[in-house]
């Protein structure tokens, strides 16, 4: 890893929070994704299960936690698994930990070796009533692919026909949802590395430079200050491609008079930024360009008042949309009669504005957490609104990230330049 290590009581104040729901005499199984093959003999890089990182910290493959609270004996309440180290492989891909560095990076005293697991599990699994199995239940992935949580769910219901088994993504679904101290922290550091490269794009944005110059620039800043890489694949959309939610192509000259929207963030200690923000190529906004930024700005800072506990995802982006409506009035992409005759299913606003407004945030860039229940405090949210323009060949879009509090919001992104006129300013003085 490139960033600094994390403090362990971060991942202990993790598995205090999942094994306090887990059901009394009951264990839980967390593996660790598969090694990918690409093509030939190459694999694809490493991601590590988030579920199993946000509970250990650990990266490796080839990795297990063992969670049982109510076993018999304490030293096997919490059992990390780990692959032995081997002489050979360490030759070709590099070191693999040791037991003392599975304990300082996790804080979990007892370590095993995966090939001296199997017979221990078979008597743990004995003595407890009930098993938690885990798969990705992120509502916006359809997983087709067998992958090792699938596979080991197989084999533990042959082997353990008459256990009892329950979902562990159920209840990872409320806790990560919910962000410690220990976690925000590292998302801040995510943002403070992203901040840096932002300023600097500032200073090297002109007409003519590519995409992806721009792309390699937010690459060399994020690896300068320690960061894993970007947390997801940048978009850097200048024109009318800005109309492309997920633009990745990155392959384009910026043309003098355009605005260019980059949505990027860092990835540090596993935890993610993401950023997004839509700047004059020139480094001035003409005047059609800043006055649909700003109605953009508003709808940010109006969503930024909304977004606090007891509001549902679904309630504050009906209220968001609410607003967009007046603002399109307001710029002239929407008429009168085109909200009198809007289909209640698909408002007029969307046609300019045809994404969701927030999503929670944090191992993973689309994080674990509910649309329809109430907001809670602890969780972190984007707030991102935009405004499409097909006819004006123009596409605007502003987010920051959100810690929810009792009583509100923080934006951790506050020392972020937001303002049209803040961002003008940056520019000129390259």
């Amino acid at each position: 890893m490139k960033y600094d290590t994390l403090n362990p009581e971060l991942f202990k104040k993790n598995r205090q929070r999942f094994t306090a729901l887990m059901d009394k005499n009951a264990i839980a199984i967390f593996n660790s994704n598969d090694e990918l093959p690409s093509n030939g003999d190459a694999l694809h890089k490493f991601k590590q299960n988030t579920d199993l990182y946000w509970l250990t910290g650990i990266e490796q493959e080839d990795s297990m936690l063992v969670l049982f609270p109510d076993n018999p004996d304490p030293k096997y309440r919490e059992v990390l698994v780990l692959v032995r180290p081997n002489e050979l492989k360490e030759k070709w891909d590099g070191h693999r930990l040791r037991a003392n560095e599975g304990r300082a990076v996790s804080g979990i005293e007892t370590i095993l070796w995966l090939d001296s697991l199997d017979a221990l599990l078979q008597t743990w699994i004995h003595l407890a009533d009930s098993i938690y199995l885990n798969t990705n239940e992120n509502d916006r992935k359809a997983n087709m692919v067998p992958v090792r949580d699938y596979r080991f769910i197989e084999q533990m219901k042959l082997r353990y026909p008459l256990h009892q088994y329950k979902r562990s993504a159920r209840i990872m679904k409320e806790v990560r949802a919910i962000k410690t101290s220990f976690e925000v922290e590292v998302i801040q550091k995510a943002i403070d590395i992203t901040e840096v490269a932002f300023k600097r794009l500032l200073q090297f944005i002109k007409p003519g430079v590519m995409e992806y110059e721009i792309e390699a620039e937010i690459f060399h800043s994020f690896l300068m200050q320690k960061a894993t890489g970007p947390a997801y694949g940048s978009i850097l959309a200048s024109g009318d491609r800005a109309r492309t939610l997920h633009y990745v192509s990155n392959n384009q000259a910026c043309k003098d008079g355009e605005l260019i929207l980059m949505d990027f963030g860092a990835e540090y200690g596993g935890y993610c930024a993401d950023l997004t923000r839509t700047v004059p190529v020139n480094g001035k906004f003409t005047r059609r360009q800043k006055q649909v930024y700003n109605a953009c700005l508003h709808l940010h800072n109006y969503a930024k008042s909304l977004l606090k506990p007891g509001i549902t995802i679904v309630d504050y982006t009906d209220k968001v949309g609410e607003e967009a409506t007046q603002q399109f009035l307001k710029i002239g992409l929407l008429k009168k009669t085109d909200i009198k005759n809007e289909d209640k299913e698909n408002r007029a606003y969307r046609k300019y504005l045809y994404h969701g407004i927030s999503h929670h945030l944090g191992i993973d860039v689309h994080d674990l957490g509910t649309r329809t229940a109430p907001i809670k405090a602890g969780m972190v949210f984007t707030i991102e609104p935009g405004i499409y323009i097909e006819e004006e060949k123009m596409g605007v879009r502003i987010e920051n990230n959100f810690w929810i509090t009792k009583n509100g919001n923080k934006d951790l992104m506050a020392n972020i330049p937001i303002t049209a006129e803040d961002i003008e300013t940056l520019m000129k003085r390259k």
